[in-house]
């Protein structure tokens, strides 16, 4: 049988044995398939093979030992990988990897070693932090390495201090040296930290002997019970004299203790040996001490003790059920626990109780539990929160817009996993955010509330031709004449949209095409002058006046004639009529009528005899325009109605795809559309075009239901599972949820109900068992049969034990398990205590009274008293009250307090308490940050001792307080805005200017200001247009031409002619023209006002002004217009029109915003191609295309201030006596933006707690070591225990205090008396620990190798005979990690040389000598030597090294340099120096002027042993002073001579 068979080679899981024995044998297992989390298998495959190896049947292996083939495992998915993560322990410290020839290497360390250091690394759920398999991590990410290489420091010996100086003389010097740095990574050991060498100590004088023996205490023996004989007369006599007969002596026969008794105490005897020593020779002896080691007291050799008995407890319970509820399978195990019960406690030195309670994991199927942080939606955006950081104390405006902020609710959820699901199914229940890992997204965040803008519109274009509504009839009918606008602005957030953007008027005779006709040239009937006629010339011309067919026009009109004349020489000549001026009003009202005017002018008089001139009024023409009334219709549009379904919408809904939408369904919006006269209101719709009807009905997306969606409630909070007191109060647990979605569009409305609290059920009442004492039993002694072994001790008499029985009671009184005591009811009473049965000739006293009453005032005392009883009363030393006091007095209690200020200030506090937060619910009210607060500090109250009391005693609340302030801090403010200048521009793109000005500066961290310029202003500049045609210049008709000169008769020839010019504005809805300043006209286009001209005389040829350029042809050159003489001139360069963008205006917002989200704009101006800015309606007309957006979003950032949670409620004090802290913190909820005020550093404030008495036991100093009237031998370190109050701080002082406000007693005996011993003669001991050394870090190549550093001391022991040097212990050394270390360096230094020797020694670079440390191999010489040695006669070994003669001799040198031999030199036999040897020496000693004058020396032999010829040179020279000096030698040289002489003298 296979199930799965994997590629790994398998391995037997059987026993191949004998011949024919066939074992089954098994694979790997395979890979875990399956369901995610333990429904996964692992499969594998088992065959039975025979003994020779080859493969058979089933049926012939055991079944029964047949491997399991399938075993349940722990499918890894993908989703685990939340739950499981690598647990990585730091590394340990590297070790040395163990090798072949380490020993060897490490002699050639230089400055470190390869080693190998390791770490734990284990796969951990992360919930619980339980161990798993590998595998489940490894599945998701390699397994982090648990080895790494390293470096181990060179092998560094012990070091110790240089030795202390010599001991005084007594039986043995010493001296002793500590250790300063331990050995490592394989160094050498600590030498010998002692050195002894014998001295002469002087003989003790007369009666001042030392002590000749010495009486030897030894260690107390074992605890044995007493004879049964004593035990019995013991137990009877305890019996006879207790008054309860139930109640059995604690010293009886041991047995089963009852159930309801802590323990059953037995009281034993334990003895020690005491023997006398002396010492004789170096040689210890033992003696009799009865008969040399007499003295008093004796010491006891015998006492009571308790028998040790172990504690007793039950068998374990069974396991309590597992408690799955933060677990999940086996994987993440819960917990389970069992406990026992004591049934005796531990007595004497018997064993404590064990542990009474166990737990351990769990495996607890069901659900797996994840968390995340989840939110709500973000609720609406509010601009207020950041109107009011800017100014808290402004009104609430309304329509507020623009940046705001919002918030949303973020909470910790619970995931609930289902097994065997491949994906989590989450459940949105609320927990405990600590249960969350990694940051909470952000609670809040900048928003923007859209502002409301209202529809712009441009001014109204001309009113066009009449036209009728369609141009399928060719022919005339009715029609309209209408007028656009356009849209600006787009409205936002308002229902009333734009207005009507057509107006209309109704016309008559509107046709598509029309006849446009013009007048030919004046054609004379006879001659060249004369009366005459003109033809009129039609062309048909479309609505946009374009040039069509004729048969697009009604009928062709007739050629007209129109009669004209052509002035003669002697006639008055007229120029022709100019064009029509422009109307003067749009339509014709009861007051006002349109009206245009065209004029013509005198260009000669006539002479005499020829036609006169016609009248002024002749020359102007003036007619009726525009007489249709100012009644303008146009359509208007209610609202568009609410989105609905409709059969309309439901069939949109099938065939209409919305994208990019959360559709809902499609709708139907409505709305109703009506004419309406400008006048009167609604008229019928026929007044209005029907072509330009605006739509009634529009699709429209159906807005979604919301339903309210609330998370589940939150588990109910834990119940307490511990119990409570009977009289506790009731306690509540309560849960809450969370709003995540409000209902919107008639969804589910939110519940009322969203915390609940209730009280909970079942807690569990602490049952009630106290300890009852028993009355003591009689004094307990030790056994007589035993007290009568031992001299002087006959008499039942002094120290001893006495015991009593300690029940377990229940509330109601009755007998309980002890166990149940030592659970509910504490420590166990004292079971045995110390007791004394007076001698006959001790004194015994009545016990003390109680203390007399305390009068009023703090300083009067109080007494006690007792009383001698018996036979103490008759005797004398009992009277010495010095001794025996019957009377005690002590101060009575003074209830005086003084207080005094401790610790530093608090910070400054604003007092206002902080408002408790709902989930969900945002704060009301943003909590004071600054102004008037207080400060505290702390008071310690003391009583008139000096001693630290409660500090109520003193004040109520423990604080003294002072006020203070907080600095507020103040943003940077200025005006408000100025007006808007008007447009720079009076035709085109312009600038309007407003600004603010500096009021006050910033300070105390308030906003700063935006950049001012040097007037302290800033300006804000939006981009405007003035329409060109808005204000132009209106020109009056020329006035006849003035003939300069008066004394003209003839009135002809060149003149003047003048017209008025003024600046008008036209007045909406058709008033007609105001006058307006001249300077809103654009001034290079002042018309000229005055201008030449010229009257023809009757003899010349008048000729017309020149008339308008014809349309200039693509081809060719225009001529001017008839009746100009026949001049030709070239077409002007076209002059074409193009949109000109300007520059990006500001962000601009709407009027009630702040910041937030804007829109730029720039304008476009009609730009003719010679540069010049025309009206924006001659670019309209040919419909140019925009060539850059004129609008682009934007956004204004917001200056957010910081926004803190409100301050937390008080800590806990960080001690419960003494000094501590009080903090309270708080959060950031929203990080500062833009330039709002950034968050304050302090999140904390700390003060200090009243200062409360702290109440312990203060342990003295150990007391020598005693041995109890012996002289050495095994004794007791006792010290004593002090109840002190202080306030727990460094420079505490102490003040003792009752014993019963410190509490329970520390239980070790250790604590006040150890065991010690006082050596003996001839005993070895060690010293007392050495001081700490400095702390020294391990460092290669003056680098640190570690963090930390080590110190280290040590004891040498001291014996004062050599002989028992063997049976001394060795020395001890402590090492403890240390910081602050330093590295050091350790190098060899040297004295001088000195008879070839010198002093070697190792130093530490602090300058302290030391042994150890230096390594050897680089130790320098201390003796020098010369190779090969200096054996030859007279010489020695040099400085240098190398051999040299004594003086008085020179040396004699071989070719190889060596010394030969040494030769004396001649004329020295008074061993006076000489110049030509060495300086002279009787001995080698070590001097360094014989090596300096050493090079100097004079060799007279050449290496062959015969003399140089310079020897020779200089004794000749010698010979022939001698022989002047003698013939020098009388009176007239005899100064001379002398000076010679001498000089003779020293030349020799």
């Amino acid at each position: 049988m296979m199930i799965l068979l994997l590629p790994s080679a398998g391995r037997s899981w059987g026993i191949i044995s004998a011949f024919l024995t066939s074992p089954c044998l098994a694979g790997h297992w395979g890979r875990c398939i399956g369901d995610c989390g333990w429904g996964g298998v692992r499969s594998r495959a088992v065959w039975c093979t025979h003994a020779e190896g080859w493969t058979t049947f089933h049926a012939n292996c055991e079944q029964q030992d047949k491997p399991e083939s399938q075993r349940r495992c722990f499918k890894i998915c993908d989703w685990h990988l939340e739950l499981f993560e690598w647990e990585v322990s730091g590394w340990d410290r590297c070790g040395l990897v163990s090798a072949a020839g380490a020993e060897a290497g490490a002699e050639l360390c230089v400055t470190a070693q390869h080693g190998l250091q390791r770490r734990s690394v284990r796969c951990l759920q992360k919930l619980n932090r339980t161990v798993v398999s590998s595998e489940i991590c490894e599945h998701f990410s390699p397994q982090p390495p648990s080895e790494q290489a390293c470096l181990v420091p060179c092998p560094r010996d012990c070091v110790v201090s240089e030795f202390s100086g010599w001991s005084r003389c007594g039986p043995g010097c010493h001296r002793t040296r500590a250790v300063l740095a331990p050995p490592l990574y394989g160094g050498a050991p600590c030498p010998n930290l002692t050195e002894s060498r014998p001295c002469g100590a002087p003989a003790c004088p007369l009666g001042e002997e030392q002590h000749t023996y010495s009486l030897r205490l030894g260690p107390w023996g074992q605890c044995r019970p007493p004879h049964p004989k004593d035990a019995e007369l013991a137990a009877r006599t305890m019996l006879d004299s207790g008054s309860d007969s139930a109640e059995r002596s604690a010293s009886a026969v041991p047995g089963s203790p009852p159930q309801d008794r802590a323990a059953e105490v037995e009281i034993g005897h334990q003895s020690r040996t005491v023997r006398c020593l002396t010492k004789q020779d170096s040689a210890v002896v033992l003696c009799s001490y009865r008969s040399f080691c007499l003295q008093e007291p004796v010491p006891a050799t015998s006492r009571p003790c308790v028998m040790p008995q172990d504690c007793s407890t039950s068998e374990w319970s069974p396991w309590s059920p597992c408690s799955g509820s933060c677990g999940w399978g086996s994987a993440a195990p819960g917990l389970r626990s069992r406990r026992r019960s004591v049934r005796s406690v531990a007595v004497g030195n018997g064993t404590p109780c064990p542990q009474l309670e166990e737990r351990e994991a769990c495996a607890a199927g069901g659900k797996a539990p994840l968390f995340a942080w989840r939110t709500s939606e973000w609720k609406a955006c509010q601009v207020s929160p950041l109107l009011d950081q800017q100014n808290p104390h402004q009104q609430q405006q309304a329509g507020l817009c623009g940046g705001g902020i919002q918030s949303r609710v973020v909470y910790c959820a619970q995931i609930i996993v289902e097994l065997g699901t491949q994906r989590p199914k989450e459940v949105a229940r609320p927990v405990d955010g600590k249960l969350c890992q990694g940051p909470a997204p952000a609670a809040s965040q900048v928003c923007h509330l859209p502002c409301l803008a209202e529809c712009a519109v441009s001014s109204w274009s001309a009113w066009g031709p009449c036209l009728p509504e369609s141009c399928q009839h060719r022919h005339g009918g009715r029609g309209f004449r209408m007028r656009q606008r356009q849209v600006m602005v787009d409205p936002v957030g308002t229902l009333a949209g734009c207005p009507h953007l057509v107006e209309s008027i109704p016309c008559e005779d509107a046709r598509c095409h029309e006849w446009v006709v013009s007048e030919g040239s004046c054609v004379p009937h006879r001659g060249r002058c004369g009366p005459g006629h003109r033809v009129l010339k039609a062309v048909c011309t479309s609505r946009t006046g374009e040039e069509v067919p004729h048969h697009l026009c009604s009928e062709l009109p007739h050629p007209e004639v129109v009669a004209c004349e052509v002035p003669c020489a002697r006639d008055c000549v007229v120029s022709e009529w100019s064009p029509w001026s422009p109307c003067s009003h749009s339509c014709s009202s009861r007051n006002a009528e349109g009206t245009q005017s065209r004029s013509r002018s005198i260009l000669a008089l006539p002479a005499e005899g020829g036609k006169a001139c016609p009248p002024e009024r002749a020359l102007q023409e003036q007619r009726a325009c525009n007489e249709h009334p100012c009644v303008h219709f146009f359509w208007e549009v209610s609202p568009w109605s609410s989105c609905s379904q409709d059969v309309l919408g439901t069939a949109l809904n099938t065939t209409i795809s919305w994208i990019g939408e959360a559709t809902c369904g499609v709708g139907i919006q409505t709305r109703k559309v009506f004419c309406r006269r400008s006048s009167s209101g609604q008229v019928t719709p026929k007044r209005c075009p029907e072509s330009i009807r605006p739509e009634v009905v529009r699709p429209c997306l159906l807005p979604c239901r919301k339903d309210c969606v609330v998370t589940l409630f939150s588990e109910w909070t834990p119940c307490p599972t511990a119990c409570q007191p009977g009289n506790a109060t009731a306690v509540k647990q309560s849960r809450y949820r969370i709003i995540l979605q409000d209902s919107d569009n008639g969804g589910q409305p939110c519940p009322d109900t969203l915390y609940e609290e209730r009280e909970c059920e079942d807690v569990p009442i602490c049952p009630v068992y106290r300890w009852k004492s028993h009355r003591w039993s009689p004094c307990v002694l030790v056994p007589g049969s035993v007290r009568q072994a031992l001299p002087g001790q006959s008499e039942a008499c002094g120290h001893g034990l006495q015991a009593r029985a300690v029940t377990c009671v229940s509330e109601q009184g009755g007998s309980a398990a002890v166990g149940d005591c030592v659970r509910w009811a504490g420590a166990v009473p004292a079971l045995v205590q110390e007791c004394l049965v007076p001698c006959k000739d001790d004194c015994t006293f009545t016990p003390w009274s109680k203390f007399t009453a305390c009068s009023s005032g703090c300083d009067t005392t109080r007494s006690r008293r007792r009383s001698l009883t018996g036979r103490s009363r008759k005797r004398d030393k009992c009277q010495n009250t010095e001794v025996y006091p019957q009377v005690e007095t002590e101060p009575c209690p003074c209830e005086a307090f003084t207080s005094q200020p401790h610790g530093n200030w608090s910070d400054c506090i604003i007092r206002e308490g902080p408002s408790p937060l709902q989930l969900g619910v945002a704060a009301q009210a943003a909590a004071r940050e600054c102004g008037q607060g207080v400060r505290l500090r702390a008071i310690a109250c003391y009583d008139s001792a000096g001693a630290l009391v409660e500090p109520s005693h003193c004040s109520t609340a423990g604080y003294i307080e002072e006020p203070c302030t907080v600095p507020c801090p103040f943003d940077c403010k200025l005006s408000d805005w100025s007006r808007w200048s008007p447009c720079s521009s009076s035709c085109g793109p312009g600038v309007r200017v407003r600004s603010k000005w500096l009021k006050e500066k910033p300070y105390n961290g308030g906003r700063p200001c935006p950049k001012l310029d040097l007037k302290n202003q800033v300006h804000e500049a939006v981009p405007c247009y003035s329409e060109c045609n808005q204000y132009s210049w209106e020109v009056g008709p020329w006035s006849p031409c003035k003939i300069n000169g008066e004394e003209n008769s003839l009135h002809c020839g060149e003149g003047i002619q003048t017209r008025k010019v003024r600046c008008v504005k036209i007045k909406a809805q058709d008033r007609g023209v105001e006058t307006v300043p001249s300077s809103l006209c654009n001034q290079a286009e002042v018309p000229e006002t005055e201008q030449k001209c010229s009257l023809y005389c009757p003899s010349e040829c008048a000729v017309s002004d020149w008339g308008q350029w014809s349309p200039c042809p693509q081809v060719g050159s225009p001529a001017r217009a008839p009746g100009s003489a026949p001049h030709t001139a070239r077409c002007p360069a076209q002059r074409s029109l193009c949109l000109v963008s300007a520059g990006w205006s500001g962000c601009q917002l709407g009027a009630n915003a702040t910041c937030g989200r804007g829109e730029r704009r720039r304008l476009l101006s009609c730009r003719r191609s010679d540069g010049a800015t025309v009206s924006m309606q001659l670019c309209q007309q040919l419909q140019l295309e925009k060539p850059v957006p004129t609008s682009s979003r934007c956004v204004v950032g917001c200056a957010v201030d910081c926004q803190l949670s409100p301050w937390s409620a008080w800590s806990q004090c960080s001690h419960s006596c003494g000094t501590g802290q009080m903090v309270r913190g708080r959060s950031v909820l929203l990080r500062a933006a833009g330039e709002g005020r950034a968050c304050p550093q302090q999140l904390t404030q700390h003060r200090s707690c009243p200062v409360k008495p702290c109440y312990s036991w203060l342990l003295g100093p150990w007391s020598p070591c005693s041995v109890q009237g012996g002289q050495c031998g095994d004794g007791l370190q006792v010290r004593n225990l002090t109840c002190v109050v202080h306030d727990a701080s460094v420079s505490a002082t102490s003040k003792p205090v009752e014993n019963a406000l410190c509490g329970e007693l520390p239980s070790k005996e250790n604590v006040l008396q150890l065991p010690c011993s006082v050596p003996c003669p001839g005993d070895c001991h060690l010293t007392e620990w050495s001081e700490w050394s400095s702390c020294e870090l391990t460092c290669i190549s003056g680098r640190s190798f570690e963090t930390t550093g080590r110190q280290s001391r040590s004891r040498a022991f001291m014996v004062q005979s050599a002989e028992h040097r063997g049976s001394c212990s060795g020395q001890d050394m402590e090492t403890r990690p240390c910081s602050g270390g330093k590295c050091y360096d350790y190098l060899w230094q040297s004295s001088p040389w000195r008879d070839n020797v010198r002093t070697v020694w190792c130093q530490r670079s602090d300058g302290v000598n030391v042994t150890g440390g230096c390594p050897l191999r680089t130790k320098p010489a201390e003796v020098r030597h010369c190779s090969p040695a200096c054996r030859k006669p007279f010489s020695y070994c040099t400085q240098r090294g190398v051999c040299g003669c004594e003086r008085g001799y020179t040396e004699v040198m071989r070719s190889n340099g060596l010394l030969d031999y040494c030769v004396k030199v001649p004329g020295l036999e008074d061993k006076k120096a000489d110049v030509k040897t060495i300086a002279g020496k009787n001995k080698p000693v070590n001097s360094k002027m014989h090596d300096i004058f050493k090079g100097w020396s004079i060799q007279p032999f050449n290496p062959d042993g015969k003399l140089k010829v310079w020897v020779y040179g200089v004794s000749a020279g010698g010979f022939f002073i001698i022989l002047v000096c003698f013939y020098l030698n009388n009176p007239k040289y005899i100064q001379k001579s002398q000076n010679i002489s001498q000089h003779c003298i020293a030349g020799i």
